[in-house]
């Protein structure tokens, strides 16, 4: 049971990592939109959580589709990385920011993260709960 209740958390402090370093990344584009030659940065965690998921074998046979899965938990070890967009822009200044998607970006970015805080703070009165009995 620890194991399940540990590896949501794990899961959770790493999504609230990579949005924490996605929001540094957009703020630094941001800062950087008239800097000339300046290319943009973003965070990749999702393709790598997807890749881990897709990679994610759990063993035992279903006899139904319907059926939840059998075998062990584990933890999929996926870790946000920062990664400089390197392609060419319209613009005649070599930089490669759009003010308007980095904005759109960063309120996508924060609606994520708060509903990323809920859910572990969520996380966190179950396990107070459990402890409490109350």
């Amino acid at each position: 049971m620890i194991n399940k209740i540990d590896g949501k958390t794990i899961m959770l402090e790493k999504a609230l990592d990579a949005a924490w370093m996605r929001n540094e990344a957009i703020s630094n584009n941001i800062a950087n939109v008239n800097t000339p030659g300046f290319k943009k940065y973003y965070v990749r965690f999702e393709e790598y959580l997807n890749d881990a998921q897709a990679k994610f074998q759990i063993s035992g046979a279903k006899k139904d589709e319907k059926f939840l899965p059998i075998g062990k938990d584990r933890v999929i070890s996926a870790n946000p990385e920062i990664v400089q967009e390197n392609f060419t822009s319209m613009r005649r200044d070599g930089n490669n920011v759009d003010i308007d998607v980095e904005m759109a970006e960063l309120a996508k970015n924060t609606i994520k993260y708060n509903a990323l805080i809920a859910q572990i703070s969520k996380e966190f009165s179950k396990i107070k709960l459990a402890i409490n009995g109350r």
